[in-house]
């Protein structure tokens, strides 16, 4: 019996992986605006994330909850973070019992500070839950250049069971028990790309980038230990593979941001420019209330939360930084 794959949300990489579950099982892909839907399923396209890109022919959208998901055998959530839960909400409304829940967001609900796991055991209690992450860019992929990435489920059978769901000849999908560090380090490693683009937006160099990249790991570890984490899974395609990845890509949103920041516009200016969401934006305030929680400096996600939310320009950011004490390399991190 073939699996029915569902995927609320159809912003470049929700439709990207609708587009990878679509070579291997029947895939309904949500979409918010009809108009989408109707695009992606007449024409194959989704020209407003994804313009100039073809989708897989069997991918079918909808703007219905009840027509995405009342058949679905497995979940996928690939909804921002600040509207994860109230979709979910209305999504499980039409949901039958013990599907599986994956999720793509890689973001920390504000207020709550629950990583998007969470979210659904908190919402739909009993249901599998796990996270698919890693250094994805999904334009690349969709033109079919390699890629892997990591999936993390709450029932190590599972897993396995969806990896072939969602690999394809060129997207490698590798299984991880650590469902904790897998989303920490992918919420986290958004506000590390902010201090990287900030970097490349004042004009630094790539001394200064690889300094950010590995102290910003350095970072995200930590806390992602102190959090429940596994080490390990911070060296590998969820911590340093997706950090690397979102640090120096020009297609990345929130080095965008960042790279905007150094260059002197405003974080309002920048976000109204925007037609997606950076969530590294939203998660540096959760990410220092953690921070406080668990007693973890983070000096860099510090510096990024002070540029969002407190008017200090990136030059000054980095001043900060380099003024600050020096100590062991691997302090804090055993």
């Amino acid at each position: 019996m073939q699996i029915c794959a569902a995927v609320i949300g159809a912003g470049s990489w929700g439709t990207t992986v609708a587009h990878l579950l679509a070579h291997n099982t029947s895939t309904v892909l949500w979409a918010r605006d009809p108009e989408v839907a109707q695009e992606v399923s007449e024409h194959h396209m989704n020209s407003r994330y994804l313009p100039g890109h073809e989708l897989h022919a069997n991918l079918r959208a909808t703007a219905s909850f009840e027509d995405a998901v009342r058949q679905a055998d497995v979940l996928v959530m690939g909804v921002p973070s600040h509207g994860f839960r109230s979709t979910l909400e209305q999504v499980a409304e039409h949901l039958r019992a013990w599907v599986p829940v994956v999720s793509l967001t890689k973001g920390l609900e504000q207020g709550s500070r629950l990583r998007m796991t969470e979210v659904i055991n908190d919402v739909l209690p009993g249901h599998p839950y796990g996270v698919l992450t890693g250094p994805n860019l999904a334009k690349e992929i969709l033109v079919g250049d390699a890629a892997a990435t990591v999936l993390a489920m709450s029932d190590p059978t599972i897993t396995e069971e969806l990896q072939d769901l969602f690999a394809t000849d060129l997207f490698r999908v590798y299984g991880n028990p650590d469902v904790i560090g897998c989303e920490v380090a992918g919420a986290l490693k958004n506000v590390m790309a902010i201090a990287s683009g900030m970097a490349d937006g004042l004009g630094t160099g790539d001394n200064t980038r690889s300094a950010v990249i590995t102290r910003g790991l350095n970072e995200l570890t930590r806390l992602g230990i102190a959090m429940g984490g596994d080490a390990i899974t911070f060296s590998g395609l969820a911590g340093m593979g997706d950090l690397v990845a979102t640090c120096i890509s020009t297609q990345s949103r929130n080095r965008h941001v960042g790279e905007e920041l150094g260059k002197g516009r405003t974080i309002d200016e920048i976000i109204a420019s925007m037609n997606m969401v950076a969530e590294g934006v939203k998660t540096a305030s959760v990410v220092m209330e953690l921070s406080e929680l668990y007693g973890v400096e983070m000096p860099i996600a510090e510096q990024v939360y002070a540029v969002i939310n407190e008017g200090r320009t990136a030059a000054e950011a980095y001043q900060g930084l380099l003024g600050r004490r020096t100590r062991l390399e691997m302090h804090g991190m055993g």
